[in-house]
């Protein structure tokens, strides 16, 4: 494929990404800094497209950069997780792609401390390889064991973590709604 069919895909691309997250051209103007008519002709195809065009609305849906331009899968399938550690709990992605389905293998230590439910938007599903898990569900506190699993709606308000003295790990599945936590919710005092 030349360098200008690459290129004529770009536009199209560009809008299909844009409509699939639900997302304005004004929406994605005010997020990337790029008027409304340029982000418009780089859609139809009448403006080419340029690295500094392309890296802000790459940042702004979330999505690598190759996503855009179209670029051919590399040879080597192995998703080369980096370890991201918050609040003391371990994330290793199994996902390479933003948005979409996230998949995570997730190690957590001991902690102290009460649940802190949480609710947002999207469905999570859980499964625990080693440890125990203490799913705090609404009105449900619940123990999981290894191969053991659950599912929730999380506009209930959740909170999970280890059982006991040791360490947990699990596997996480979750929409990309479920990355933005925005409602903090308090278990009903009895």
């Amino acid at each position: 494929m030349s360098t200008d069919d690459v290129l004529a895909e770009v536009g199209p691309r560009l809008r299909r990404i844009r409509k699939d997250r639900q997302v304005t051209l004004a929406a994605l103007s005010e997020a990337t800094g790029i008027s409304v008519s340029t982000l418009s002709r780089l859609e139809s195809g009448l403006r080419k497209p340029s690295l500094e065009l392309l890296l802000p609305i790459a940042q702004a849906h979330q999505v690598p950069l190759d996503e855009l331009v179209g670029a051919p899968p590399v040879g080597d399938p192995r998703v080369r997780a980096r370890p991201i550690t918050r609040h003391g709990r371990t994330l290793y992605p199994l996902t390479r792609q933003p948005g979409g389905l996230q998949a995570y293998k997730v190690v957590e230590p001991r902690r102290g401390g009460e649940p802190d439910p949480r609710t947002h938007e999207g469905y999570e599903w859980l499964y625990v390889l080693s440890g125990r898990l203490r799913l705090v569900l609404g009105q449900h506190d619940v123990v999981l064991s290894p191969g053991e699993a659950a599912e929730f709606d999380t506009r209930v308000p959740h909170w999970f973590g280890p059982a006991g003295d040791g360490p947990v790990e699990f596997l996480s599945l979750f929409g990309p709604q479920g990355e933005r936590m925005h409602v903090r919710a308090r278990p009903a005092r009895s």
